[in-house]
């Protein structure tokens, strides 16, 4: 990474796409989700890429990554730069209703940022992702704008105000992606802007399998610790899945706010000597877990709140390194399957059921190496990056010969 002046605009011959985002890596090898970094760096090349994003401790306010211009506001005093990262916004709100009130420097922030880089003579496009409330600020912009849906901007914002507001966006926006076919229906698209599925993508250079030798018994959970991932479902189950076969072992990869109460669940159910915490790995060290493990388990589930995943790429990386799976039937989860024996879809409320689904296939080694094998070979073909940012690459050049958002 190179720093750079903040009101240094970058200048070059290909149009400029200017991307609004709140989750985005604040370094390299950060923990933090990174798909939308993964698409813009491979857009660079087809166009000069310029991310919005929020500040957080230890990042620049401006800096060149990758080839992608990273430029990153102020919300808040330094230390209280916490809205965002860490479990994301709509799970850190609802944990500590107090960061409500950063809400208001928040959207301040990106809206007086993403204008004052709008205003640059050479952006031709703004590609929000999140519909609220990146979507609502990009199309008020006055370019031509695409919106991508990620899921907790549609599934977890609920009332008739984030109605008006998604429907608003679905108005004003010349096109409007979703990460899953699940999400087509939900918000409040127009016939005009009729969503295109395009999901994000994985690293099939990096997650891909080599040939190592598995644990005979080993599951394991990728992802946030918030309650939308279903990990103490998950944990309600190991009991019945070790009664099974003793030498099950769960190991959990990952962050987040309920990382206390899933430890003492674990205590509990009295099976803390099998589940290891292992914390946030780097994208570089993931690969190997998926490589290792058994079966990987992603019990996805409704919140209460009504958010749940737009899609669950873990679940399509576990896949590419031969994994076989067993998913909670949410959201996109069958969009990541593709039908067929890719992978088991259950019901992960019922810790019974997903026990059952995972004891099937520990048990069962002929069928887990034709899930896996079918499994990789489905991700290859739809879930590579290379193919998912050729496609975005030609929405946003038809985005760019629209006419301008009506917003503007």
């Amino acid at each position: 990474m190179s720093r750079g002046d903040i009101d240094a605009k970058p200048e070059g011959q290909r149009p400029v796409v200017l991307v609004l985002a709140s989750t985005y890596p604040r370094w390299a090898g950060d923990h933090e989700p990174g798909f939308v970094h993964e698409l813009c760096k491979r857009l660079v090349g087809t166009f000069d890429v310029w991310v919005v994003t929020p500040s957080a401790p230890g990042t620049l306010p401006h800096e060149i990554f990758q080839g992608v211009h990273v430029y990153r506001y102020r919300y808040a005093p330094r230390s209280l730069e916490t809205l965002v990262h860490d479990g994301g916004i709509v799970t850190n709100l609802r944990r500590q209703p107090w960061k409500a009130l950063l809400l208001p420097g928040f959207l301040l922030g990106l809206a007086w940022k993403a204008f004052g880089l709008a205003r640059h003579s050479s952006v031709r496009a703004i590609h929000a992702h999140w519909m609220i409330p990146q979507g609502s600020i990009a199309v008020r912009l006055g370019h031509p704008t695409l919106v991508t849906a990620h899921g907790a901007d549609v599934f977890a914002l609920r009332g008739r105000l984030f109605d008006r507001m998604r429907a608003t966006v679905s108005r004003r926006a010349s096109a409007i992606a979703v990460v899953s076919g699940a999400m087509v229906n939900c918000i409040g698209a127009t016939e005009r802007t009729r969503p295109e599925v395009l999901p994000m993508g994985i690293d099939l250079v990096r997650f891909t399998e080599t040939g190592v030798q598995r644990h005979p018994c080993q599951l394991l959970f990728v992802g946030r610790l918030v309650e939308k991932k279903g990990l103490r479902y998950l944990l309600d189950a190991m009991p019945a899945i070790i009664a099974r076969d003793s030498r099950a072992e769960l190991l959990v990869v990952g962050f987040g706010p309920e990382l206390p109460a899933l430890r003492e669940q674990a205590a509990r159910l009295g099976i803390e000597g099998q589940v290891r915490f292992v914390g946030a790995v780097s994208q570089e060290d993931l690969p190997q877990f998926y490589r290792n493990a058994t079966v990987f388990v992603a019990p996805f589930v409704e919140a209460s709140n009504g958010d749940r995943e737009g899609l669950g790429l873990v679940v399509a990386e576990a896949m590419a390194c031969g994994c076989p799976v067993v998913v909670g039937n949410v959201g996109g989860a069958s969009d990541l399957l593709g039908g067929g024996d890719n992978g088991l879809l259950v019901d992960a409320r019922k810790p019974s059921a997903l026990a059952a689904a995972i004891v099937e296939l520990l048990v069962d080694e002929e069928r887990r190496l034709l899930m896996a094998s079918r499994g990789a070979a489905f991700v290859r073909t739809n879930f590579g990056w290379d193919a998912i940012a050729a496609r975005y690459a030609a929405l946003l050049k038809r985005v760019i010969q629209s006419p301008s958002s009506p917003g503007g």
